[in-house]
């Protein structure tokens, strides 16, 4: 079913302004909050925390739906899910991911570990860098947080200097780290977009690494995502045609980005990275349960490539929500 247009949708996120991907969300509460207007909504903008009292003020608002852009709260990553939960608690249905799949995408290591269960593609990975390939680089990465952060060209190194690297990472962030096989290949970003018939996935967008150096990592790291003036973040640009130009490949990244949309009980919309190897060979890299929905991200831009209007993008994830809810009702 639809939501009827004229009730009230807040926008909540949790999010600082202390660095750029936490400012990113409050750029995308401004979009969304526009959106959900054109569309005949009411709407808020909420700073939220992990406080049930929050959720059930938003109630007492007669809310109709919540459109949750919490990614992390303090700016750790680790208590997001704790605001889906607070949701439930309250009794409010909101966009996206349920509580469950956030809790089991929150942590690399438990989804990676999970895709290996079930058969499905993920590079080798170690939580100290040992047991990995000696003649093969690693890439150390975060466990809990999904922004690339700290993520640079220092953070892939051969496995002998994996343990200093993920201890040196995970003091400077006060997060724990880890470390994966490094795929040196080709970047495709899937986004899935739930409609009435289930999940599909928008175009494919590939990040293209232009005049890079040689030598360098192809890695898309926290400048290429988050820091517009730097050398990274304009030689990282996104290209669509893969579908076009090689079915094969295409047909292959579909299917696992459904796979994992299935296996993780993904709702709404989401965004599944992968590598693609020298061989062909598709990996799967991290499932995203909440990406990033500014305007000019790549999930408002595979949206665009499909024929969607940033209104329309929005509306049919508040369509989806009620869906959602009935499925775990």
């Amino acid at each position: 079913m639809a939501l009827k247009p004229h009730g009230f949708i807040p926008v909540v996120h949790a999010a600082t302004k202390e660095r750029p991907d936490e400012i990113d969300t409050l750029v995308a509460a401004e979009a969304v909050a526009g959106a959900l207007a054109e569309l005949g909504f009411a709407t808020d903008i909420v700073a939220v925390d992990l406080d049930v009292t929050d959720f059930l003020a938003l109630k007492r608002r007669d809310a109709m739906l919540v459109f949750n852009l919490v990614d992390a709260v303090r700016g750790d990553g680790r208590l997001a899910p704790g605001v889906p939960s607070l949701l439930d608690a309250a009794g409010l249905p909101y966009t996206g991911a349920r509580s469950g799949a956030w809790l089991e995408t929150l942590s690399k290591l438990a989804t990676k570990s999970k895709l290996a269960r079930e058969g499905l593609p993920t590079p080798p990975w170690s939580v100290d860098g040992g047991g990995l390939d000696p003649d093969r680089l690693v890439i150390v990465k975060p466990v809990w947080e999904h922004g690339s952060l700290g993520l640079d060209d220092s953070s892939v190194v051969k496995p002998a200097g994996a343990a200093r690297i993920i201890a040196e990472r995970t003091a400077r962030f006060d997060t724990e780290h880890f470390a994966e096989a490094f795929v040196d290949g080709r970047e495709f970003n899937l986004a899935l977009l739930e409609g009435r018939h289930g999940a599909r996935v928008l175009p494919m967008a590939e990040i293209v690494f232009e005049d890079w150096a040689e030598g360098r990592p192809r890695i898309v790291g926290y400048d290429a995502k988050w820091t517009p003036d730097s050398e990274a973040y304009t030689g990282t640009p996104r290209r669509f045609g893969v579908e076009r130009e090689e079915p094969a490949l295409a047909a292959r990244l579909k299917q696992l980005a459904l796979a994992c949309w299935d296996l993780f009980g993904l709702a709404g919309y989401a965004r599944v990275d992968f590598r693609v190897d020298a061989a062909g060979q598709a990996w799967v890299l991290e499932v995203n349960v909440n990406p990033c929905l500014s305007p000019d991200a790549g999930f408002a831009a595979a949206a665009r490539e499909a024929g969607l209007s940033y209104p329309e993008l929005i509306g049919q994830i508040v369509d989806a929500a009620p869906r959602a809810l009935k499925a775990t009702a």
